[in-house]
């Protein structure tokens, strides 16, 4: 396991530990969602005092990066504050506000993928089209989330500008979470297929704009979906 670095003796080592302990989990030393070392660990690791570590730990906790769970120790929340600050954003708004964010998102990433792709790329793409629709035939929504997610960021990726990948993955669990909980359509789920079909044909001729519009068109269908369905319960 990659081990973490040791702060340097200077006048603020609760600081230097901060930026030791965020560049470690950064790095992913230590995964999102996993449990760090015990106290006593730690301290020993990075001879570092009681108080100086809590005082580092509860920074990081101030900045999002930890949660402590009583009784069951202290967990990776995010791997970085911006990741923290974003998800923690995205979730305290109206849903509908996010599918815009998404919106514009992925029209651009889309329409730049179409520029920009390469061949492998737009075989990951071809490749994960047919996984979604196996799920889709299979009437199976878990599997068809999870897949379309990984479309989703594959599009993403095959824009080729990385800072707008790192703020799609920051973003990724409030941009997807539209598209979890809504029951089965099979109406629904051949429009979601067609509109995917169409993205990857654009992006395939190099044709941004018609990218650029399927992936708006999919936002859109998500959007409606999910109006239908709230209707549908206030009706019952």
């Amino acid at each position: 396991m990659k081990r973490i670095s040791a702060p340097r003796r200077a006048a603020s080592l609760s600081a230097q530990l901060v930026d030791s302990l965020r560049a470690h989990i950064e790095a992913g030393g230590w995964p999102v969602g996993t449990r760090i070392p015990p106290e006593q660990v730690l301290m020993e690791e990075l001879g570092v005092g009681r108080s100086t570590l809590r005082e580092a730990i509860g920074a990081l906790v101030h900045l999002g990066l930890l949660e402590p769970r009583a009784g069951d120790g202290t967990y990776v929340r995010s791997s970085s504050e911006l990741q923290s600050v974003m998800v923690r954003r995205a979730s305290s708004v109206q849903r509908d506000k996010v599918l815009e964010l998404r919106t514009v998102l992925e029209e651009y990433a889309s329409g730049a993928a179409a520029l920009r792709r390469s061949e492998e790329q737009l075989r990951q793409l071809r490749e994960l089209l047919a996984d979604a629709d196996a799920a889709s035939d299979g009437a199976d929504t878990a599997a068809a989330t999870s897949v379309d997610a990984l479309f989703h960021r594959a599009v993403v990726r095959a824009s080729g500008n990385d800072l707008l990948m790192e703020v799609y993955d920051h973003l990724g669990t409030a941009l997807m979470s539209s598209l979890g909980g809504l029951p089965w359509d099979a109406a629904h789920a051949e429009d979601h297929a067609r509109l995917h079909r169409r993205l990857v044909d654009a992006i395939e001729a190099r044709d941004a704009g018609g990218a650029r519009a399927a992936a708006g068109a999919i936002v859109r269908l998500t959007r409606d979906h999910e109006s239908d369905a709230s209707r549908a319960e206030g009706e019952e």
